[in-house]
Protein backbone atom coordinates (compact mmCIF):
# COMPACT_ATOMS: atom_id res chain seq x y z
CA UNK A 1 0.00 0.00 0.00
CA UNK A 2 1.91 2.77 -1.40
CA UNK A 3 1.54 5.93 1.07
CA UNK A 4 -0.15 9.01 0.59
CA UNK A 5 1.92 12.35 -0.24
CA UNK A 6 1.50 15.24 1.95
CA UNK A 7 0.32 18.06 0.53
CA UNK A 8 2.37 21.49 0.35
CA UNK A 9 1.37 24.72 0.88
CA UNK A 10 2.66 28.24 0.12
CA UNK A 11 3.15 30.97 2.98
CA UNK A 12 1.02 32.99 0.66
CA UNK A 13 -1.66 30.48 0.58
CA UNK A 14 -0.80 30.25 4.11
CA UNK A 15 -2.15 33.94 4.98
CA UNK A 16 -5.08 33.76 3.10
CA UNK A 17 -6.91 31.90 5.89
CA UNK A 18 -6.61 34.87 8.63
CA UNK A 19 -10.11 35.16 9.68
CA UNK A 20 -11.76 33.83 13.22
CA UNK A 21 -13.68 31.58 11.15
CA UNK A 22 -10.88 30.14 8.85
CA UNK A 23 -7.85 30.40 10.61
CA UNK A 24 -4.30 28.83 9.53
CA UNK A 25 -1.12 29.18 11.27
CA UNK A 26 2.20 27.44 10.61
CA UNK A 27 4.79 25.87 12.73
CA UNK A 28 7.84 24.04 12.58
CA UNK A 29 7.58 23.28 9.05
CA UNK A 30 3.82 22.21 9.00
CA UNK A 31 0.46 23.65 8.48
CA UNK A 32 -2.60 23.67 10.66
CA UNK A 33 -6.39 24.81 10.73
CA UNK A 34 -7.07 25.99 14.43
CA UNK A 35 -10.45 26.89 13.37
CA UNK A 36 -11.93 24.50 15.03
CA UNK A 37 -9.81 25.10 17.94
CA UNK A 38 -11.23 28.51 17.91
CA UNK A 39 -14.92 27.77 17.21
CA UNK A 40 -14.13 25.26 20.53
CA UNK A 41 -13.00 27.93 22.79
CA UNK A 42 -14.71 31.01 21.33
CA UNK A 43 -15.40 34.09 23.52
CA UNK A 44 -12.01 33.01 25.29
CA UNK A 45 -9.48 35.66 25.85
CA UNK A 46 -6.70 33.15 25.60
CA UNK A 47 -7.37 33.01 22.30
CA UNK A 48 -6.29 36.49 21.48
CA UNK A 49 -2.50 35.58 20.85
CA UNK A 50 -3.69 32.84 18.37
CA UNK A 51 -6.14 35.57 16.53
CA UNK A 52 -3.43 38.24 16.57
CA UNK A 53 -1.17 35.28 14.73
CA UNK A 54 -3.45 34.22 12.17
CA UNK A 55 -2.61 33.09 8.73
CA UNK A 56 1.45 33.85 9.96
CA UNK A 57 4.33 31.18 10.81
CA UNK A 58 4.27 30.91 14.50
CA UNK A 59 7.63 28.74 14.53
CA UNK A 60 9.19 31.20 16.99
CA UNK A 61 6.65 30.42 19.42
CA UNK A 62 8.76 26.87 19.79
CA UNK A 63 11.68 25.07 20.96
CA UNK A 64 12.51 23.16 17.53
CA UNK A 65 14.19 20.63 19.74
CA UNK A 66 11.60 19.39 22.15
CA UNK A 67 8.71 21.09 19.66
CA UNK A 68 7.39 22.23 22.89
CA UNK A 69 6.46 25.87 23.46
CA UNK A 70 9.63 28.14 24.66
CA UNK A 71 10.27 27.69 28.29
CA UNK A 72 12.26 30.19 30.51
CA UNK A 73 13.28 30.86 34.16
CA UNK A 74 10.89 32.74 36.07
CA UNK A 75 13.25 35.34 37.72
CA UNK A 76 10.41 36.11 40.85
CA UNK A 77 10.18 32.21 41.58
CA UNK A 78 12.94 30.51 39.92
CA UNK A 79 10.73 28.08 37.91
CA UNK A 80 10.91 27.12 34.73
CA UNK A 81 8.22 28.47 32.61
CA UNK A 82 6.42 28.97 29.15
CA UNK A 83 7.71 31.49 26.84
CA UNK A 84 4.48 33.57 25.95
CA UNK A 85 5.56 37.45 25.10
CA UNK A 86 2.51 37.52 23.61
CA UNK A 87 0.72 36.67 26.58
CA UNK A 88 -0.82 33.62 27.68
CA UNK A 89 -2.89 31.44 25.16
CA UNK A 90 -5.22 28.67 25.21
CA UNK A 91 -3.50 25.18 26.43
CA UNK A 92 -0.78 27.13 28.37
CA UNK A 93 -1.17 27.16 32.31
CA UNK A 94 -1.20 29.93 34.27
CA UNK A 95 1.64 31.20 35.53
CA UNK A 96 0.58 30.68 39.39
CA UNK A 97 -1.26 27.35 40.57
CA UNK A 98 -5.19 27.61 40.33
CA UNK A 99 -8.23 26.23 40.98
CA UNK A 100 -10.43 26.92 38.45
CA UNK A 101 -7.67 25.79 35.07
CA UNK A 102 -9.41 23.09 33.63
CA UNK A 103 -6.52 21.00 32.36
CA UNK A 104 -8.63 17.86 31.13
CA UNK A 105 -8.36 18.57 27.42
CA UNK A 106 -5.77 16.00 27.26
CA UNK A 107 -2.93 16.83 24.55
CA UNK A 108 -2.17 20.64 24.20
CA UNK A 109 -3.19 21.79 20.52
CA UNK A 110 0.31 22.62 19.50
CA UNK A 111 0.86 18.53 19.56
CA UNK A 112 -2.23 17.89 18.05
CA UNK A 113 -2.71 16.38 14.83
CA UNK A 114 -6.17 16.64 13.93
CA UNK A 115 -5.25 20.43 13.14
CA UNK A 116 -2.70 19.10 10.63
CA UNK A 117 -3.51 19.98 6.98
CA UNK A 118 -0.17 19.66 5.32
CA UNK A 119 3.36 20.85 4.97
CA UNK A 120 5.08 24.17 4.72
CA UNK A 121 6.98 24.70 1.68
CA UNK A 122 10.73 25.21 2.35
CA UNK A 123 11.23 27.50 -0.77
CA UNK A 124 8.67 28.30 -3.36
CA UNK A 125 9.03 29.47 -6.80
CA UNK A 126 7.69 31.09 -9.79
CA UNK A 127 6.82 29.35 -13.13
CA UNK A 128 5.01 30.33 -16.03
CA UNK A 129 2.75 27.84 -17.71
CA UNK A 130 1.95 28.80 -21.34
CA UNK A 131 -0.72 27.54 -23.35
CA UNK A 132 0.56 26.85 -27.15
CA UNK A 133 -2.79 26.25 -28.14
CA UNK A 134 -4.75 29.91 -27.42
CA UNK A 135 -0.82 31.25 -26.41
CA UNK A 136 -2.50 32.13 -23.17
CA UNK A 137 0.10 32.71 -20.13
CA UNK A 138 -0.05 32.10 -16.54
CA UNK A 139 2.21 33.01 -13.71
CA UNK A 140 2.15 30.49 -11.00
CA UNK A 141 4.14 30.67 -7.34
CA UNK A 142 4.53 26.67 -6.92
CA UNK A 143 6.31 24.73 -3.83
CA UNK A 144 9.61 23.54 -4.93
CA UNK A 145 8.80 19.62 -3.45
CA UNK A 146 5.83 19.36 -5.78
CA UNK A 147 5.59 17.28 -8.43
CA UNK A 148 4.42 18.30 -12.04
CA UNK A 149 1.32 16.43 -11.97
CA UNK A 150 0.39 18.41 -8.20
CA UNK A 151 1.36 21.43 -9.92
CA UNK A 152 -0.88 20.77 -12.95
CA UNK A 153 -3.86 20.31 -9.55
CA UNK A 154 -3.18 24.03 -9.01
CA UNK A 155 -3.24 25.26 -12.61
CA UNK A 156 -6.69 23.17 -12.93
CA UNK A 157 -8.38 26.35 -12.74
CA UNK A 158 -6.95 28.06 -15.49
CA UNK A 159 -7.37 25.55 -17.59
CA UNK A 160 -10.07 22.46 -16.83
CA UNK A 161 -8.45 20.92 -19.69
CA UNK A 162 -5.31 20.93 -18.47
CA UNK A 163 -4.35 17.15 -18.33
CA UNK A 164 -4.72 16.56 -21.83
CA UNK A 165 -1.59 18.48 -22.69
CA UNK A 166 1.69 17.16 -23.19
CA UNK A 167 3.71 19.35 -20.65
CA UNK A 168 7.20 20.16 -22.14
CA UNK A 169 9.97 22.09 -21.28
CA UNK A 170 12.82 23.71 -23.79
CA UNK A 171 10.94 20.87 -26.45
CA UNK A 172 11.63 17.86 -23.59
CA UNK A 173 8.22 16.17 -22.28
CA UNK A 174 8.23 16.19 -18.48
CA UNK A 175 8.17 13.34 -15.82
CA UNK A 176 4.75 14.50 -14.30
CA UNK A 177 5.62 11.93 -11.34
CA UNK A 178 8.76 14.22 -10.59
CA UNK A 179 9.40 18.02 -9.44
CA UNK A 180 10.41 20.72 -11.49
CA UNK A 181 14.20 19.86 -10.41
CA UNK A 182 14.18 16.70 -10.94
CA UNK A 183 12.80 17.65 -14.27
CA UNK A 184 16.09 19.75 -15.11
CA UNK A 185 14.71 22.78 -14.32
CA UNK A 186 16.41 24.16 -11.91
CA UNK A 187 15.69 27.11 -9.03
CA UNK A 188 17.94 29.84 -10.03
CA UNK A 189 16.51 32.58 -7.17
CA UNK A 190 19.98 33.00 -5.47
CA UNK A 191 22.24 32.85 -8.95
CA UNK A 192 19.76 35.77 -10.01
CA UNK A 193 19.89 37.88 -6.15
CA UNK A 194 23.50 37.28 -6.44
CA UNK A 195 23.85 38.88 -9.96
CA UNK A 196 21.28 41.47 -8.83
CA UNK A 197 19.15 40.20 -11.70
CA UNK A 198 14.70 40.63 -11.88
CA UNK A 199 13.84 37.00 -11.24
CA UNK A 200 10.76 38.02 -13.18
CA UNK A 201 12.21 38.79 -16.23
CA UNK A 202 13.94 35.23 -16.46
CA UNK A 203 11.08 32.86 -14.98
CA UNK A 204 11.11 29.11 -16.11
CA UNK A 205 8.48 28.70 -18.80
CA UNK A 206 6.98 25.08 -19.47
CA UNK A 207 4.88 25.09 -22.51
CA UNK A 208 1.63 23.27 -22.89
CA UNK A 209 0.89 20.85 -26.19
CA UNK A 210 -2.60 20.15 -27.10
CA UNK A 211 -3.51 16.28 -27.53
CA UNK A 212 -6.28 15.20 -29.38
CA UNK A 213 -8.52 13.39 -26.70
CA UNK A 214 -10.15 15.95 -24.10
CA UNK A 215 -10.16 15.13 -20.44
CA UNK A 216 -13.64 15.70 -18.58
CA UNK A 217 -13.79 18.73 -16.60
Amino acid sequence: MTMRRPKYFTPTEVSLHSTVGDLWVSYLGKVYSLTPLVEEYKGDVLLKPIIECAGKDISHWFDPKTKDIRTHIDPLSGCVKYYTPRGRFVHVPPPCPRTDWANDFGRPWWRDNRYEVGLLSTKTRWIRIINTLTSQEQRLEVCSEETLDEILQRYLRYNSHAASYTWKHHGVNLDMSKTLSENGIPDEDEEFYQCRMDRDLYTQSICLYFNDDLTEP
